[in-house]
């Protein structure tokens, strides 16, 4: 064991957990990363694409290497998970990934032998020939070799949630500058969470605690600033992660709850999603830590130094016993300085940089360390463990002659990268910083500060005043709501009145350089100086990469893949960068940084889908969904609504109870949920235009209070959607689209509003949700409306079919529409989506007397048959015109233009043998046609000879006391009262082509003394 008496801050029970079917023992608290190095363990996993051995490099989330399998029984198994971040627990299952048959002995490792022949971008040349190949050979591997780990096979037990927060200040990381900015913003007044990744709070002084802050040393301090959090109300959020940070301060967070536990609770969720809305974000995710880019860098025990120092300070590790140190960094002179104070060996420290700071060699004198400046190591070997490293002091233009030293680990340092992902997120600009060689958080598009390390600072003291200045700023911005203020020194409130400024003794402040490839003295064909270790990209791959015309960075890393790999390039953006810059002669920032998106680190599918467990599609529910439900409905799902069907009683199919629904609406009154139809508000000077050039109507002169039936054409000129537009005034309408069609219409309506019509003064806005509609339908509809109506009188001639009016009903602001999808008198109440439940039972209730029924989809799919309605998408199929519909009225002949009115005019488009809507009445009226059933001529023609058409729709009509059917018939517009076939298993069935309207051809069941 290479456990450290009197070093560490875990618990001390032990813990026991199998690693690749070994046991070993860790301690409560530990990583499996840690408890593996506490057992000497270092060979941990398999590179994507060499197979080569690999080991544990970082101690947080930005692991590349250590990437394993974990299960907790039947079910509970996950791939990938990062060893630096699983907590183990008894019980729990470790596997090592990307090996086979066993971790030690991988016959992949042939690839590395092979590597010669697998360059940078070999895929895009080897796979383009012979072009045979591809289906046959190609694709087959590739999707073989294609993934990391072993999916799951079983169905996920456990359960996942999610919550919504909303606060005033939202800080994201633990270290010294989180926590000072919330205790500064809470105790200005301000609702506080503060989240970590992590599972306790304190960043970097969990592996340096060295600093003594305001007179203690820092877990006492830590300790006091826990219980202070928790006293002042903020509410603290460990094991963490901020994913994403979203438009208007909506930032995304994923609670690991349970995967530390060897027995969670049954009812709690394996992982939580929050999506937390804060007045003002702090970023104080610190900064990650560089490696070198060096030949054998990627060898296992080659590692970070902070790292190491983590290990060491926070799990009471050793993670060797005798370590060789390579840094361009101070920082790393200290790792090596709490090592050798531990028991290690620290055999040299080996400074790329000529020049050391005097204390430091100072320091590492006292100890017996010895420095070599200007040095760089150019060789490592040993297959499973790094055995030694070959050294070369930096003479000038050339290397001396090398210096050879055994270890059994390297620590490396090439200095620190700010955490900038989630800033990024919200398309902040990054500035270069040529002190730091870092890019640093610039301005920002969100009431949005960073703090500490992830600004360039370096030390304790300095990250906690600019915490606490951060922590007041922000409270200050989210008590005003003032947006889009920049970083810390972008315009931020004078945060000089904070009242905390720290005192911190033994503070390290550390300086260092940046690196590209550090030189070697080999054939550059030999040197395998690893970028993005889980890749396998090297500085050689991204030099070829500028030699075949790479010039962009986002050109370089999708042709080398470097930064694609499971860490989004934590560890090898800014050396791949560095690398591309010193081979092409040019500075950093002209190279230009890749893109950071989210989620910040690998999200399950699980956390994202949280209550959707059983499938990720959303179902959308109206607000008379629930009384629907208590009466028995039979539900169907369109687009991602769930819609009633049908309401049978006892003893009914949905024949029956269809049958019975059709009766009562046309004799009575029926109700239907019509709360699904898209909405849209169009407003603005020049609604009316815009309305002209969207639909194919004319609606200059529609008259404020009238709606009118729309229809809405692609260029292509064919039918995309329909829905009835009424006009509320002068410049705003209120437009219905179908169900499905919503989310499509208005992309499309601000599709042509951006690009083609820019200059028009119009604004859209989806009201889908806002309104609750419920249809009123039959001879009794006026008389059951007319008590709860306090507005138009409910006439035919105040009040006339085609109407629209703002009123009040049951006392609710409300838009009451009269029009008709069924043939009958016909009214819809649009209540907003709160009151739809209420004003829905008032009418249930009203109409018990009148002889009132409730009916769904299938109902209203009859009623509209009988009456010839289309439905976009069942009698339209992608390639049906206005005119191929019957609908040529729908046309304004004298309008100079609309979409899809130049594609109307082709030749093609004019066809008379075009498919044609048309009705088709079946000579046995009990036979009822199929839909989608093909049509034909000749009673003994095949379907697929001679295709006539298709049927569309096809019903049993209550009311007409027979079936009827919709189809699309070639030229059927002209072959009125002609008799077609519909091939059918039992012999073709005969069917006559008839208009489309079946029933009241005449409309005058929508008229109210007609219907009274």
């Amino acid at each position: 064991m290479s456990r450290v008496n009197g070093k560490g801050h875990i618990g001390d029970r032990v813990v026991r957990f199998t690693f690749d079917g070994k046991t070993y023992a860790g301690r409560e608290g530990d990583t499996v990363a840690s408890a593996l190095l506490a057992n000497d363990v270092h060979l941990v996993g398999r590179s994507f694409k060499y197979h080569r051995p690999r080991g544990i490099v970082s101690a947080g989330s930005e692991e590349p290497n250590a990437l394993i399998r974990t299960a907790r029984g039947a079910g509970r198994a996950e791939p990938n998970t990062r060893a630096t971040m699983q907590e183990i627990h008894d019980g729990l299952q470790v596997e090592s990934q990307n090996r086979w048959p066993a971790l030690g002995f991988d016959l992949g490792a042939v690839n590395d032998f092979l590597s010669p022949f697998f360059p940078a971008g070999f895929y895009y040349k080897t796979f383009m020939w012979p072009r045979a190949f591809w289906d046959r050979v190609y694709e087959p591997v590739i999707r073989a070799a294609a993934g990391l780990g072993k999916a799951p096979g079983e169905p996920d037990p456990d359960h996942y949630a999610a919550r919504y927060l909303h606060c005033d200040v939202l800080i994201v990381g633990a270290g010294p500058a989180g926590l000072a900015a919330a205790r500064e913003a809470a105790e200005a007044g301000a609702d506080v969470v503060l989240v970590d990744e992590h599972a306790e709070l304190g960043g970097s002084l969990l592996s340096d605690p060295s600093p003594q802050i305001e007179g203690a040393s820092a877990w006492a301090w830590l300790g006091a600033q826990r219980d202070g959090l928790r006293e002042a109300g903020v509410r603290v959020l460990t094991r963490t992660t901020a994913i994403g940070y979203y438009h208007q301060n909506m930032v995304a967070l994923v609670e690991r709850v349970t995967d530390h536990l060897a027995s969670p609770p049954t009812d709690a969720p394996r992982e939580r999603l929050w999506r937390v809305r804060a007045g003002a974000v702090v970023l104080a995710q610190g900064a990650i830590e560089k490696p070198l880019v060096f030949d054998g860098n990627d060898r296992p025990g080659v590692m970070l130094a902070g790292a190491a120092q983590s290990y060491l300070n926070r799990f009471g590790v050793l993670v060797g016993r005798q370590a060789l140190v390579t840094t361009s960094h101070d920082s790393a002179y200290f790792a090596a300085f709490d090592l050798m104070d531990a028991g290690a060996e620290i055999v040299a420290i080996c400074d790329t940089r000529p020049d050391v700071d005097p204390t430091l060699l100072a320091g590492a004198e006292a100890r017996g360390i010895m420095v070599l400046p200007g040095a760089v190591v150019t060789e490592t070997t040993g297959r499973k463990r790094i055995r030694s490293a070959r050294v070369n002091r930096i003479m000038g233009a050339e290397l001396s002659a090398p210096q050879s030293f055994d270890c059994d680990v390297l620590l490396m340092s090439g200095g620190w990268t700010p955490t900038l992902h989630l800033f990024s997120h919200t398309k902040g600009s990054l500035k270069w910083n040529s002190n730091t060689s870092a890019f640093l958080p610039d301005q920002s598009n969100e009431n949005c500060l960073s703090a500490g390390a992830a600004t360039g600072l370096w030390g304790t003291g300095a990250a906690l005043d600019d915490g606490a200045s951060a922590g007041a700023a922000a409270a200050g911005l989210a008590r005003r709501g003032i947006t889009g203020t920049g970083g810390p020194d972008k315009g931020v409130p004078d945060a000089a009145g904070t009242s905390h400024r720290y005192s911190v003794t033994g503070d390290r402040v550390c300086s260092g350089t940046a690196q590209g490839a550090l030189p070697n003295d080999k054939a550059p064909s030999r040197i395998r100086a690893f970028v993005d270790f889980q890749n396998d990209v090297t500085a050689k791959d991204i030099k070829l990469a500028l030699r075949e015309g790479m010039r962009s960075i986002e050109h370089v890393k999708r042709y080398t893949t470097t930064g694609m790999a499971t860490d989004q390039g934590k560890l090898s953006n800014m050396n791949a960068l560095m690398v591309a810059a010193q081979a092409s002669g040019q500075e950093p920032p002209d190279i230009g940084l890749t893109t950071f998106r989210p989620p910040y680190v690998p999200t399950t599918f699980g956390a994202l889908a949280n209550h959707h467990k059983a499938d990720f599609e959303v179902v959308r529910r109206t607000s008379i969904d629930p009384w629907a439900e208590a009466q028995g409905a039979v539900f169907e799902n369109v687009a991602q609504w769930r819609r009633a069907r049908y309401f049978p009683q006892a003893g009914e199919d949905m024949a029956a109870a269809v049958a019975r629904e059709c009766r009562m609406t046309r004799e009575a009154v029926g109700l239907f949920d019509a709360s699904t139809l898209g909405k849209i508000e169009i407003t603005g000077p020049d609604a009316v235009e815009f309305m002209n050039r969207v639909y194919t109507n004319p609606w200059t002169k529609l008259g404020v209070g009238r709606c009118r039936y729309g229809l809405l054409l692609g260029e292509d000129g064919f039918i995309r959607d329909d829905g009835v537009i009424g006009r509320l005034s002068q410049d705003r309408f209120h437009v219905t689209t179908t169900t499905g069609g919503a989310p499509r219409v208005l992309a499309m309506m601000e599709d042509y509003l951006q690009t083609e019509w820019p200059d028009l003064k119009v604004w859209l806005t989806s009201t889908t949700e806002q309104w609750a509609v419920i249809a009123v339908n039959g001879p009794e509809a006026a008389d059951l409306i007319r008590p709860f109506v306090d507005g138009p009188e409910i006439t035919d001639e105040t009040f006339p079919h085609m109407s629209v009016a703002e009123c009040r009903f049951d006392g609710i602001a409300a838009r009451l529409f009269r029009l008709s999808f069924t043939g009958e008198v016909g009214f819809e109440i649009n209540v907003p989506a709160r009151h739809g439940k209420a004003v829905w039972e008032a009418l249930w209730a009203a109409g018990q007397a009148l002889g009132v029924v409730a009916y769904g989809t299938e109902t209203m799919h009859h009623l509209r048959a009988d009456k010839g309605f289309i439905i976009v998408g069942q009698d339209t199929d992608g390639t049906v015109t206005p005119h191929d519909a019957g609908m040529g009225w729908a046309i304004g002949k004298s309008k100079p233009d609309f979409i899809g009115k130049r594609s109307l005019e082709r030749p093609d488009m004019k066809d008379p043998y075009r498919k044609q809507l048309v009705g088709l009445l079946t000579d046995d009226p009990t036979t009822l046609l199929e839909e989608g059933a093909q049509i034909v001529d000749s009673p003994n023609a095949r379907p697929a000879a001679g295709r006539a058409g298709h049927v569309t729709s096809a019903y049993r009509s209550t009311v007409m006391g027979r079936s009827i059917a919709l189809a699309l018939v070639s030229g059927g517009h002209q072959r009125m009262g002609e008799t077609v076939y519909i091939p059918m298993p039992d012999g073709p069935v005969a069917a006559k082509i008839t208009a489309t309207t079946f029933y009241d051809p005449d409309n005058v069941r929508v008229r109210l003394e007609q219907a009274e």
